[in-house]
């Protein structure tokens, strides 16, 4: 069976109001400059943001500059809809204290041929508080003027309001029982006053915390009392995939198993990652992954954050037969792209190698990636 194990954030369950539409906001970086933008619950590179509601828990923000010189970084939030669209009300009916902090903890990089600056902060602030639960946009904006974005990321504040029951399920059809996953689920809503669930009470499950692939607006089987059941056959069913690939860049000078081989200048490495091969018609073979995210690590220096080095990573994906995808584009996916399907992550067919290429300017760490196709006429 090709079922990976994979994680579920098996419910965000949203009590919303429906409000004006306008773009729907995500995980950006505005400037080139910006490079590695992290935000993880305090303590694990790994753990998605989450903060509980009137608790004390805090999450780190991490990102570095490139520009290697000092400037004046703040952020704010913003309160979004269930559909991540900005919600049109007073910031100050959902922010306690000030709307905005600057960032005043920043470190130069060090021992490192790649010079950057180092910004990180511990959230919230005491004097700039979540108040309500919800879905939230952490804003990184320049001198004061939040116009000036350079990065955004989502996180959530979580108020533990219902009772979730989950199963997880093998698919009753055929054709998806050997390769997906099912999620089967009931929400107990006693402690909730809600007039009409079937509007107010919004439904999201995500696999691995994507948000471009996630499960949403499925109405429930039965509504019976308090109990919101969901457990029709072809609701919440996900591939299960194989492992995702990784990489090992916590030395840049040991070179790991998946190193084919570095190349060493006076002021910039380049790492040639070993050609991958299709592995969709092989059987599932399990081992350790992440579920696509990466940390930052290092084996030989004491901060990562501030002591680790940056390499242009070559990538390159060998298709069966050494052939290209038939009006396919090819894109290297993962947390390290933010699953962004541009230009930067669109891979290159090289035809005298027969394979597709790609490079990534990465920071030391351990990464998971993979590669997705994407058909022209239909993205």
């Amino acid at each position: 069976m090709k079922i990976s194990p994979v994680k579920y954030f098996l419910l965000l369950l949203i009590f919303s109001v429906d409000l004006f539409c306008a773009a729907q906001m995500s995980d950006s970086v505005f400037y080139q400059n910006i490079k590695t933008p992290q935000l993880f619950i305090h303590g694990n590179q790994l753990a998605y943001p989450v903060i509980i509601l009137n608790s004390k828990s805090q999450l780190d923000l991490h990102f570095d500059d490139l520009d290697a010189d000092v400037k004046n970084y703040s952020y704010t939030y913003q309160l979004c809809n269930a559909d991540w669209t900005p919600a049109i009300i007073s910031e100050f009916d959902f922010i306690r204290g000030f709307t905005q902090m600057r960032i005043s903890e920043y470190r130069l990089s060090s021992v490192a041929l790649t010079n950057y600056t180092h910004y990180q902060a511990l959230l919230p602030d005491p004097n700039c508080i979540p108040t309500r639960s919800g879905n939230y946009i952490l804003k990184v904006f320049l001198n004061g003027d939040t116009s000036q974005l350079a990065l955004t990321r989502r996180f959530l504040v979580l108020d533990n309001s219902v009772n979730i029951a989950v199963q997880l399920l093998q698919p009753l059809d055929p054709q998806y029982s050997r390769s997906h996953q099912k999620l089967q689920l009931n929400v107990n809503m006693r402690t909730l006053n809600v007039a009409n669930p079937l509007q107010q009470i919004k439904v999201c499950v995500l696999q691995n915390y994507r948000w471009e692939i996630a499960i949403n607006n499925i109405q429930p089987t039965f509504y019976a009392g308090n109990n919101l059941q969901y457990n029709r056959d072809d609701d919440f069913i996900f591939p299960g995939g194989q492992e995702w690939r990784w990489l090992d860049l916590q030395t840049l000078r040991y070179q790991s198993e998946r190193i084919q081989r570095g190349v060493y200048g006076k002021a910039s490495t380049d790492i040639y990652a070993k050609p991958d091969k299709d592995r969709s018609r092989l059987p599932y073979y399990y081992y350790k992954d992440y579920n696509g995210y990466f940390y930052i690590q290092t084996t030989e220096s004491i901060n990562p954050y501030w002591q680790t080095d940056y390499a242009t990573v070559h990538f390159s994906f060998v298709p069966s037969e050494n052939i290209p995808f038939p009006d396919k584009d090819v894109y290297i996916i993962g947390k390290l792209t933010d699953y962004k399907l541009n230009d930067s992550t669109r891979m290159n067919f090289n035809a005298e190698k027969g394979m597709y290429e790609a490079s990534v300017f990465l920071k030391q760490g351990y990464y998971n990636y993979a590669y997705a196709t994407i058909d022209r006429s239909d993205p």
